[in-house]
């Protein structure tokens, strides 16, 4: 089972895809759509397209506990030599359970394939240092910056069709950091364009919905000015949109993070198109990168950020309406020291 490279969410994927579906596999993150992708991935490849349920088991949360997820992953599986046990969002598991867990991590059934998820788990357990010991823990965080650009870059590549880098920094402005979201304008663009003709701006521009680029980016210029009341007005100007409070928060987000990497690059001293480049923004903005940069100091951008993060736990937790939520985050954003 233990290979000497630690696996990645995108490579069990893969190799699932090709009939590989292991013993074991822990997904430990938030990016729920690449876990989706592999438990569905991993499904196939253990079970095939045999008749629903009658080799897997599903669970959920810390009920029934680790002892019946144990017993239905050493139970023989009916007419396949392999049965499929998925147990999801252990995070707040037992010590205890999560030791009869180790203890199949350590000895698991060849004729099983479980797929075990969680949020967050303390690396400090016993389960986790089993799991990372056969090498079966597979860490799952969102993609971000060139990793974020690979992914939508590879699902245009598997239908067929080349996604250049100015097409996909386009395609990244209009849909922010939402994998669903890229996978699905990735398919609607495939059959736009239709068979080997390559993705280019054009084709984005007339068959995506696109959030309102120019809005966020008046949005993230007032918030470097600390211009409350311009920062208000364009984010009024987005949620009348209907544009998704999280959707705003992650483009802001986004387009702080390349004002960042914008004057690193710069005062590495690159050229302003190649420090466009080199954080991910595309070559025709550096001039508007450049004055943003110029403006923005490595604190404000790592508190931006921050602040953002907190909004966007909030935003997926609580029950204060979002509308109040994000006008809070961009109030605090832009007030001054």
């Amino acid at each position: 089972m233990a290979t000497t490279t630690p696996p990645d969410i995108q490579s069990t994927i893969a190799r699932a895809r090709k009939g590989e579906h292991g013993l074991v596999h822990v997904l430990v993150g938030e990016e729920a759509f690449l876990i989706d992708r592999a438990i569905v991935a991993l499904r196939r490849a253990a079970v095939g397209q045999g008749i629903a349920g009658l080799n897997e088991d599903i669970f959920h949360g810390t009920s029934p506990g680790a002892g019946a997820i144990v017993s239905a992953a050493r139970t023989l599986a009916m007419m396949s030599p392999v049965r499929f046990v998925l147990a999801r969002g252990i995070d707040k598991m037992v010590t205890a359970d999560l030791e009869t867990l180790a203890e199949y991590v350590e000895d698991p059934s060849p004729s099983a394939c479980l797929v075990i998820t969680a949020e967050k788990l303390d690396g400090r357990t016993k389960f986790a240092k089993a799991a990372k010991k056969q090498n079966v823990w597979v860490e799952v965080a969102g993609l971000k910056g060139a990793a974020l650009a690979g992914f939508a870059q590879t699902e245009a590549r598997l239908r067929g069709h080349v996604l250049s880098p100015d097409a996909t920094a386009h395609l990244l402005d209009a849909l922010g950091e939402d994998l669903a979201a890229i996978d699905d304008a990735v398919e609607r663009l495939s059959l736009f364009v239709g068979p080997t003709h390559p993705i280019d701006v054009a084709a984005i521009d007339a068959c995506i919905a696109r959030i309102r680029t120019e809005t966020i980016w008046v949005l993230v210029d007032a918030i470097g000015l600390r211009d409350t009341r311009r920062a208000i007005h364009a984010l009024a100007s987005l949620l009348e949109d209907d544009e998704p409070a999280l959707k705003i928060v992650a483009m802001v987000a986004r387009q702080l993070r390349m004002v960042g990497k914008m004057r690193a690059g710069l005062d590495a001293g690159l050229a302003p198109k190649e420090a466009a480049m080199a954080a991910g923004a595309p070559h025709w903005k550096a001039d508007e990168f450049k004055r943003a940069a110029g403006r923005t100091s490595p604190v404000d951008i790592a508190r931006a950020v921050r602040v953002l993060g907190n909004a966007e736990r909030a935003l997926k937790s609580s029950k204060v309406p979002s509308e109040s939520l994000i006008v809070d985050a961009v109030a605090s954003l832009t007030a001054r020291p």
